[in-house]
């Protein structure tokens, strides 16, 4: 068997991240390692400490501006990255580190999702 991939999700509103919760319920591949709810949502970066998880669903508010919590996140857990989901303009963003915080808009479609979580999407280098 493969190795499955492990998430984190914390996307709000609740009902987006139960969508998301039932999306992947049908994905034998991946693992959701953990659900961090609303109240709980302060104490995100514990919760990554103890489900080490390689993906972290989050909630994407404005397309055109990282996550306030993307980059403290990513530079405790250079290894995770972070696939930000906005509920209210159709729009994805994955980010990553590798030595900065890097992005690449995605399609919002569960395709997208897909592909993203499993090494589908090319990360586009950068030329020295």
């Amino acid at each position: 068997m493969n190795k499955r991939i492990r998430v984190l999700v914390a996307n709000r509103p609740r009902f987006l991240r139960e969508l998301i919760l039932e999306f992947f319920a049908d994905e034998p591949d991946i693992e959701v390692v953990g659900e961090v709810r609303e109240p709980d949502y302060d104490n995100i970066g514990t919760l990554i400490d103890q489900t080490q998880p390689e993906f972290l669903i989050l909630g994407l508010d404005k397309v055109d501006a990282r996550p306030p919590l993307c980059e403290a996140l990513l530079r405790r857990h250079p290894e995770m990255k972070i696939l930000a989901v906005a509920d209210n303009d159709q729009s994805s963003v994955f980010y990553w580190a590798n030595l900065d915080i890097r992005s690449a808009p995605l399609e919002n479609s569960e395709t997208a999702i897909l592909k993203t979580l499993r090494g589908g999407v090319e990360v586009p280098r950068r030329v020295m």
